[in-house]
């Protein structure tokens, strides 16, 4: 498995986890008479901010890749006027 798929692989555990956080949250302050405890509160920000990174690694990949092959596209031509 290359790293793009275990950083796609991630992000959808990641939303699983931050979709089940989100609903325990709901669910504390449907039973609690008062707040919810700070922890339960918070929880769902680290998934979150997790998510927040690799989708946006996910993001920045097509540009990446476009600049990538535009480089190596250049450097071949580069090479190829200096051959001849």
């Amino acid at each position: 498995m290359n790293w793009n798929a275990w950083v796609r692989q991630i992000h959808r555990w990641l939303s699983i986890a931050f979709t089940v956080t989100v609903i325990a949250n709901f669910v504390a302050l449907a039973r609690a008479a008062g707040t919810p405890p700070p922890w339960v509160t918070y929880s769902p920000l680290v998934p979150l901010a997790l998510l927040l990174f690799t989708g946006l690694y996910m993001f920045v990949l097509p540009y990446a890749a476009k600049w990538r092959s535009r480089r190596r596209a250049a450097e071949r031509t580069t090479k190829e006027t200096q051959l001849t």
